[in-house]
């Protein structure tokens, strides 16, 4: 379902995007605005997503592991999956 909306935008905002236009990226300037909210959606969402994992890492409390076992632990995982060689 489309929505028809009316906005303003100030002289340089729209310089910039009938430069997105006119560079061929995009076709009209609905598509410019689309892309935009997309890309916000997106930036919203990992931001959401690492807010979640901060507070996660914030709730588990204090780890009696070393930075050592740390990173013995990440390089086996890394090792396991291909991403490390053995």
């Amino acid at each position: 379902m489309t929505v028809r909306k009316s906005i303003s935008f100030t002289s340089n905002h729209d310089a910039w995007i009938k430069a997105q236009i006119k560079s061929g990226k995009y076709a009209t300037e609905s598509e410019v605005i689309r892309d935009l909210i997309r890309l916000k959606q997106e930036q919203d969402e990992k931001f959401e997503a690492l807010k979640n994992a901060i507070q996660e890492g914030l709730d588990s409390g204090v780890s009696d592991r070393t930075v050592e076992d740390i990173r013995k632990d990440v390089a086996a995982r890394l090792r396991q999956d291909g991403r490390l060689p053995a």
